[in-house]
């Protein structure tokens, strides 16, 4: 009899490891499923990380220059000043290098190089599209974090061409308001006459 419990040991062990074999299959197939969903939630902390180090990066600028009356001519200029209007410069976490494309407030000449130039904003490099969509945009690299929204022919000025005065009878006692919309007209302003 002791014969027979052998036997019946040994096609248990066997049964034993192709389960166990069977189980570790599932596993990495699992996994493997996994991956791009764990891949694509790495992405979203980094996109959001972005919009935090951006966003600050741009207080910080508002604040130099409100505190300097200028801009910054590099990104090391916001914490040396006392107190420092940022508390250290952030690299740009959808990159390896960390380096940040900025957005001058004049255009850089035909060698592209920023060096000296007045910084008034940043954007990443990183050519990913983006799991969320901010500033109505979906590719990363044209996320603009700018202190300059106000200045014409700065990248990432959204001021739309109402709000900027460039419509016809946007300033004075024009026909229409800042938003575009016809102005009413009112005792004190003329109406003017074809």
């Amino acid at each position: 009899m002791d014969r027979g419990n052998g036997k019946m040991m040994g096609s248990s062990r066997g049964f034993i490891l192709a389960m166990l074999l069977a189980i570790i299959v599932v596993m990495g197939i699992l996994l493997t499923a996994a991956l791009p969903t764990m891949k694509a939630e790495v992405q979203r902390d980094q996109e959001a990380e972005l919009i935090y180090r951006g966003e600050a990066i741009v207080a910080g600028i508002k604040a130099y220059r409100a505190k300097t009356g200028a801009y910054p001519l590099n990104l090391e200029d916001l914490t040396k000043l006392r107190p420092p209007v940022l508390r250290k410069v952030y690299t740009d976490p959808m990159t390896e290098s960390g380096e940040w494309d900025l957005i001058t407030a004049v255009q850089p000449g035909a060698s592209g190089d920023t060096t000296g130039l007045p910084i008034v904003g940043v954007r990443s490099r990183c050519q990913l599209d983006s799991y969320r969509i901010y500033q109505n945009k979906t590719l990363i690299s044209d996320w603009v974090f700018s202190s300059a929204g106000n200045l014409l022919g700065t990248p990432g000025s959204n001021v739309p061409a109402a709000a900027a005065g460039l419509l016809q009878g946007t300033t004075g006692s024009g026909t229409t308001t800042p938003g575009g919309e016809p102005r009413k007209p009112d005792s004190t302003t003329p109406t003017p006459t074809p």
